[in-house]
């Protein structure tokens, strides 16, 4: 009886063109990946070892275990920041989604000077953080700012604790270029032939909003609101140029307050605590809001 013959399985040689094209896209890749090593998993990985140590930038840290997690339950500026940030991303975002929206519906109506008043409504979103800030201190001075000169009133806006978050809402409504031009752009995808069936059966103008454009433009609206939740949890440069956290800690905003406690207490364990704690809570509403998109938002490629 003869025995079949041993067939050997031979590993796939890999061509000279295949390393090539390898090369190249690590090549391509690579300084993604060192700035995504450097500058966001080295700084995160280190943040998560400060948690459990204690440190003030100038001796080396000690490890104190849980102490800066035992800390967050007792430090009632953490609750305070966070009631703030709160109040300024659940009031400011929706404001700043449907005043972008409302003047992206006012700009599609309009056909002479659209260009014009695009890139004039898009101006003050390129316009440097801290020049703004200084510029819009101008606009809410208590005595000689344009606000009160033109409105009549007396208010003041910085200075007190009633008003200060609301005039940084204020203050973002300025800066909607960037929401603006993609709404515009949402709302040009829009297929002109369910527009025209609209109005064919009959659909007035608000009909046509509500079950025309809200749908069709609601994966844009989503990814702004989720843009937008995660901007306005991480505000610093307007409240630390505009009020430094006041007045009477009205606008100590969480990531002022982590500055606040990394750089002039020098806590950095603390710090890095209070950091993760931020991230989590916005991991948190970004995942809720995902969950929630299910039933308000529609994607036509799935319908």
């Amino acid at each position: 009886m003869k025995s079949s013959p041993m067939v050997l399985s031979r590993t796939p040689r890999v061509s000279r063109l295949q390393l090539s094209e390898w090369r190249d896209g690590w090549l391509f890749a690579s300084p993604f990946l060192v700035g995504f090593l450097l500058w966001w998993l080295g700084p995160m990985l280190y943040s998560l070892y400060l948690v459990t140590q204690d440190w003030n930038l100038l001796s080396a840290p000690r490890f104190v275990g849980l102490a800066n997690l035992f800390s967050l339950l007792e430090d009632d500026l953490l609750g305070k920041s966070l009631t703030v940030t709160a109040y300024y991303t659940f009031v400011g975002v929706p404001l700043q989604l449907a005043f972008a929206l409302t003047l992206a519906l006012a700009l599609h109506a309009t056909t002479h000077l659209r260009t014009f008043f695009r890139t004039i409504f898009f101006l003050p979103a390129v316009v440097p953080a801290v020049a703004a800030a200084l510029g819009w201190i101008q606009i809410f001075h208590p005595t000689g700012g344009l606000l009160n000169y033109y409105l009549g009133l007396n208010y003041r806006w910085l200075q007190d604790p009633n008003l200060a978050v609301p005039a940084l809402i204020v203050m973002s409504l300025w800066g909607i270029g960037t929401q603006l031009i993609i709404c515009l752009a949402g709302l040009q995808n829009i297929p002109e032939e369910l527009q025209d069936a609209a109005k064919v059966d009959g659909a007035d103008t608000w009909q046509h909003f509500v079950y025309i454009t809200l749908p069709l433009l609601s994966p844009v609206l989503f990814f702004l609101l989720i843009i937008g939740l995660i901007n306005s949890f991480q505000v610093f440069t307007t409240a630390l140029v505009m009020t430094n956290g006041g007045p009477m800690n009205a606008t100590l905003f969480t990531v002022l307050y982590l500055y606040t406690l990394g750089f002039k207490f020098f806590r950095m364990g603390y710090a890095a605590t209070v950091a993760w704690v931020l991230f989590l809570i916005i991991m948190l509403f970004t995942l809720i809001q995902f969950r929630l998109s299910r039933s308000w938002v529609h994607y036509e490629a799935s319908e």
